[in-house]
């Protein structure tokens, strides 16, 4: 009987077929996944937003308090905005002051990017009355 000299050479391993079924469920998994965390992505950005729309109330009301009225401008409130994504920065929400008045104010926090990629833009928006609201859902 011949013996195979082959046979010393042999190392157990993993077949292609294997290797890439193997690979084909993990991105099934991925794909399952990768929805339900943009949505924590859009929500944990959300934050900025919240964040910085009541520091703005805060300023609007301590101006409001000295000179018995409120302000659009961001320089007379002590409000410095933050640079965005688009502008060099960190943010990813654009702050504007729309209205401003004797008795009131609002503001709104656009998003600078689409988070999900439906072509919509999240927005905040704050009033003097510190009724804070998404107006637009991303």
């Amino acid at each position: 009987m011949k013996k195979k000299i082959l046979s010393k050479y042999y190392l157990p391993a993993y077949s292609l077929t294997e290797l890439l079924v193997v690979l084909a469920i993990i991105g099934i998994l991925i794909m399952l996944v990768l929805p339900n965390q943009t949505s924590v992505v859009a929500q944990a950005k959300s934050i900025e937003a919240q964040s910085m729309l009541n520091h703005l109330y805060g300023l609007e009301k301590s101006y409001f308090y000295r000179y018995s009225k409120y302000s659009s401008d961001f320089e007379a409130i002590g409000f410095e905005p933050s640079l965005n994504i688009t502008e060099g920065g960190q943010a990813v929400y654009r702050i504007e002051i729309v209205d401003a008045s004797v008795n009131s104010f609002k503001a709104i926090a656009v998003s600078v990017s689409d988070f999900d990629g439906d072509g919509s833009f999240n927005t905040w928006e704050i009033d003097h009355r510190k009724v804070l609201v998404e107006t637009i859902k991303d």
